[in-house]
């Protein structure tokens, strides 16, 4: 299992990514947007790998960004990396919905992660659980994607009576159910293990509900990283949640 060194080693690549993305978006300003989101994807990339070479020279690394050696899928222990979460909205001036993802993954299980949103500051790692503030007077809430309405956030907000609100990357929107902004984030779009990997750590070490859309627990570092789906809500909505994706088409 996860070492208290594993978990803080999450947390500061995450945070040094983070700090490169930034300066660099800060630096370049004057180039196309798809020039820069190309460039924070390769630098973030090479940083993080230098950074868990460094710290980990006999752990196994699974990036978007990089080359994927399936010999990673016999290894004990797999970093599950995305360097840049939200390509799209780091290019676009002022958003600040994009992410940095390192989770570690030992027995097809995430054991130990953090998301930074670098452009906000902030860090949600699992050496220190985030607490998730209660609900308290206002509505519920369901995060839902900028670009298109997808048909279970729709239906999963229509059974819970709840707005929905539209944000960016995928770890900013795990981040926001964390933090209480949002209460349901729920997705059957499509996505890759390192979309999901260290925003589910996160969210399992702040006591929230993680799982697939059936129910089923997340498996990570397999051949094929396709995983496609994901439920991360408040304890007491995910049994409404899993009941309206099992009535959805999607």
């Amino acid at each position: 299992m996860a070492s208290p060194a594993d978990h803080a080693l999450a947390r500061e690549v995450a945070l040094d990514a983070g700090e490169l993305l930034v300066a660099l978006r800060a630096e370049r300003q004057d180039v196309w947007p798809d020039r820069l989101r190309a460039e924070g994807d390769r630098r973030a990339h090479l940083k993080i790998l230098e950074l868990l070479t460094d710290a980990r020279p006999g752990d196994a690394v699974l990036s978007e960004e990089g080359y994927d050696d399936r010999a990673r899928v016999g290894a004990d222990r797999v970093w599950v990396v995305d360097p840049l979460d939200g390509t799209r909205e780091f290019g676009e001036r002022g958003r600040t919905d994009w992410a940095v993802h390192i989770a570690l993954v030992e027995g097809g299980q995430v054991t130990a992660g953090a998301v930074a949103l670098p452009a906000q500051g902030l860090v949600f790692a699992t050496d220190v659980p985030p607490v998730v503030p209660p609900v308290g007077e206002r509505r519920l809430r369901v995060v839902t994607s900028r670009t298109r309405l997808p048909h279970l956030s729709y239906s999963v907000a229509e059974a819970l009576d709840a707005d929905l609100v539209p944000m960016g990357s995928a770890g900013a929107k795990a981040m926001a159910v964390v933090r209480g902004d949002v209460d349901v984030y729920a997705h059957a779009g499509g996505m890759y293990e390192w979309d999901s990997a260290a925003p589910a750590a996160v969210a399992a070490s702040a006591g929230l509900h993680v799982s697939r859309i059936d129910g089923s627990p997340l498996r990570y570092n397999r051949a094929d990283p396709w995983l496609p789906d994901l439920l991360i809500c408040r304890m007491e909505l995910a049994e409404t949640c899993l009941e309206v994706a099992a009535d959805s088409w999607w």
